[in-house]
């Protein structure tokens, strides 16, 4: 599947790893990432929007959908500069950039290690990893059973995985949206296929994150680095479900922070379209 009116083309990121990219429009350029179980089609309603006064481009990241899927090479730091590096190949050095879900982790280490190309970041339903890792713990932390899953070494999780790869990714889709009517069976279908031909490098983007992204973080932390940009950040309420203060988490990592909550599920950018082009708009005139 494609989103509709956009062009595609096969794009080089680092390594030699080509990134699977759709991109239309004009004007000043936006970069759209998607997350997990998704792919860039995740973004069909606001490309398509955007794409009216702005240049929109939305990758595939390395290990999902169309791109290539290397062995490794999955730390947020590489993934990032896969995406620089194909924003520049398109011609465009600075750009807004937002990020749902794995694609806001991924957003977050490029706002850090790349601060002259990202002019303006938001980011969907996520904490930094090393405050994901803080707040879950006891009971609570069941509802991110996949993360302790896919932070296991190599072997066992690949194959749990890939032995009921679509009842697995299924079950996020479903119970994370809170109209289920917003993916609907075609585009599920196209997330099913791309995520059952992606277990391995799904499983390492994630175990990144509980080995190489925390060192990375903790690095950024230790030397008080943060995002210089503009940064929006629209999550559901964990904070109150979980038991912690989002926005405070977010501001350690801010100087320029708008923090709020919605009412629609994870998968918000197809749940509400119309409200995160909207606040997408409003970061990009701050």
């Amino acid at each position: 599947m494609k989103i509709e009116g956009f062009e595609y083309a096969r794009v080089r990121g680092v390594d030699d790893v080509e990134l699977n990219v759709a991109f239309g429009g004009s004007g000043t350029p936006v970069v759209l990432l998607h997350g997990f179980p998704q792919t860039h089609l995740m973004w069909r309603h606001v490309a398509r929007d955007l794409a009216a006064d702005h240049t929109v481009i939305c990758p595939d990241l390395r290990g999902y959908g169309d791109s290539d899927k290397p062995a490794d090479g999955y730390s947020k730091r590489v993934m990032a500069a896969d995406v620089v590096a194909v924003a520049a190949a398109l011609g465009h050095s600075q750009f807004a950039l937002v990020g749902h879900d794995r694609g806001a982790l991924v957003a977050f280490r490029a706002g850090l290690d790349h601060p002259d190309a990202v002019t303006h970041l938001m980011s969907l339903d996520v904490l930094p990893t090393l405050d994901m890792w803080d707040v879950m713990h006891g009971a609570s932390a069941a509802v991110g059973f996949h993360l302790y899953l896919m932070a296991q070494p190599p072997g066992l999780p690949e194959r749990m995985i890939a032995g009921a790869a679509d009842e697995f990714f299924g079950y996020f889709l479903d119970v994370w949206a809170n109209d289920p009517a917003a993916i609907p069976a075609d585009v599920r279908a196209a997330y099913l296929e791309a995520s059952r031909n992606a277990v391995p490098s799904i499983v390492a983007d994630y175990r990144a994150s509980a080995t190489v992204d925390v060192t990375d973080d903790e690095a950024d932390l230790a030397a008080g680095n943060k995002l210089r940009m503009p940064v929006t950040v629209i999550q559901q309420d964990w904070g109150t479900a979980l038991g912690f203060d989002a926005a405070a988490r977010w501001k350690t990592w801010t100087t320029d922070l708008h923090h709020r909550t919605t009412t629609a599920g994870h998968f918000m950018a197809e749940e509400s379209p119309t409200e995160i082009t909207t606040a997408l708009r409003t970061l990009i005139t701050r």
